[in-house]
């Protein structure tokens, strides 16, 4: 059996990268019940809609259309969730992948995460997440 993990490399690596962080993210007791509040039913949309965000992301493919801050603002979220959320991205990631998309990924991840608190954070006076 071949052990060694490959990078992220085409579509049907980004969909193997957001169901199994999905997955994660429905289990885990922070986010779960902050995502099956937004999400209570059939996530097969919300899923296709991340596989088109992160194939923007990380291969310029204009196919996602959104607003990410519309969509998170009026969850109650705190720092800890979005360092939950980055936990549990990474790890996805560092599992399945290895390579320059896979660390690009976790990078992005990070600056998407910082850049969403950083708005929810002003507009509803939270702590700032620490530096990356």
């Amino acid at each position: 059996m071949n052990n060694t993990k490959d990078d992220i490399r085409d579509a049907g690596d980004i969909k193997t990268m957001v169901v199994s962080f999905y997955d994660r993210v429905k289990k885990d007791a922070l986010l779960g019940p902050v995502f099956a509040q937004r999400i209570p039913g059939d996530w097969t949309e919300h899923l296709e809609l991340m596989c088109r965000f992160w194939n923007t992301v990380l291969f310029n493919i204009s196919d996602y259309r959104g607003n990410p801050f519309l969509k998170h603002v009026g969850l109650p979220l705190q720092q800890q969730h979005f360092e939950r959320w980055i936990e549990l991205f990474c790890q996805t990631i560092d599992e399945n992948f290895c390579g320059k998309v896979a660390e690009e990924a976790k990078h992005s991840a990070m600056r998407i995460a910082h850049t969403l608190y950083s708005r929810i954070q002003v507009k509803h006076n939270l702590s700032p997440l620490p530096k990356i």
